[in-house]
């Protein structure tokens, strides 16, 4: 019998303040695409769900920048005055039971393959690094069940404390992947990366949505049901995916005209007011499409494969 697939999250630290020529910058374009857009379609080739990204310092411009690609933005208040371990941490604490297993990058490695990402899923490791030439490079896979310990940790010495202070003996997994380090401040070096990179991201981008007359539900509608799923509001919901509070509940009020029934539901009062829940039907619409979705994208990348990977 075929070994179940672990589910993936992925973390991607963008929240330190930085200047815009900086090679640690966000918005830098590497190619014709910005670093953080370069690190979310290597997730996605890769089969990385639950993408998580943390912002800080331009927010704003980081949301604008992957509003319509299915990632969660959480922010960190205290990202001028905290190490990178703090903005990891927010992002562990979101995912911690949601997948069996986190990727985490930081912004400033954005060139390694989506094979590398695969290629480590499939080890079936708690903890692992991936090892280009004796050098240990990112990302990091950490188990879920590591996680409390991790969140836990208040030393000094960043990850790599945390790491130490979990008492899980780190696996290192050797690649043939250069993009593990960073290399995008040698100019040279970047121009060879980027070549690889971008033969290697290659891959069908399948749009997916469910219409009347009109587009009624898509991607992004998917993303706030589930952020409702998590959450329990509305409001915190459009925090995390860079909507407004009103185009949130059109969106809801138009899906649930469509399909003729409620797909969320109000629950009043309470010392922190109310809470907003999916019901019943709703759940299981979310289910259905998310098992549509997966078998469309399946079908895409198996079809690609045959017919232009040669």
């Amino acid at each position: 019998m075929e070994r179940e697939r672990k589910t993936t999250g992925g973390i991607i630290v963008a929240a330190g303040k930085i200047s815009e020529k900086s090679e640690a910058c966000p918005l830098r374009k590497i190619g014709s695409i910005t670093i953080i857009k370069r690190i979310v379609l290597t997730f996605q080739k890769a089969g990385v769900s639950n993408i998580v990204v943390v912002t800080g310092y331009r927010s704003q411009e980081v949301e604008h920048n992957l509003a319509y690609y299915g990632v969660i933005f959480l922010y960190n208040p205290k990202y001028e005055d905290s190490q990178m371990i703090d903005s990891i941490k927010i992002g562990l604490n979101f995912l911690k039971n949601k997948c069996d297993q986190v990727i985490v990058n930081p912004v400033n490695v954005p060139l390694f393959t989506p094979e590398t990402i695969q290629k480590m899923i499939e080890y079936d490791k708690e903890l692992l690094s991936p090892c280009y030439h004796s050098k240990i490079g990112h990302p990091i896979l950490i188990s879920s069940k590591l996680i409390p310990e991790i969140l836990k940790y208040n030393g000094d010495k960043g990850m790599e404390g945390a790491i130490q202070n979990i008492g899980v003996s780190r696996y290192l997994m050797d690649v043939e992947d250069e993009g593990i380090l960073n290399g995008i401040g040698d100019p040279c070096r970047l121009e060879k990366l980027l070549r690889k990179h971008n033969q290697r991201i290659l891959h069908p981008f399948v749009k997916i949505s469910i219409e009347k007359e009109t587009l009624f539900f898509n991607s992004r509608t998917k993303l706030l049901l589930l952020l409702i799923q998590n959450t329990h509001s509305v409001r915190n919901a459009c925090k995390h995916m860079a909507l407004s509070y009103s185009k949130a509940w059109n969106m809801l009020n138009q899906l649930e005209e469509e399909l003729g029934y409620a797909v969320v539901k109000r629950k009043h009062g309470g010392r922190n007011g109310g809470k907003t829940y999916l019901t019943k039907e709703g759940e299981e619409f979310l289910k259905r499409y998310e098992q549509f979705e997966h078998n469309v994208r399946q079908y895409a990348k198996d079809e690609f494969d045959r017919l232009f990977q040669k």
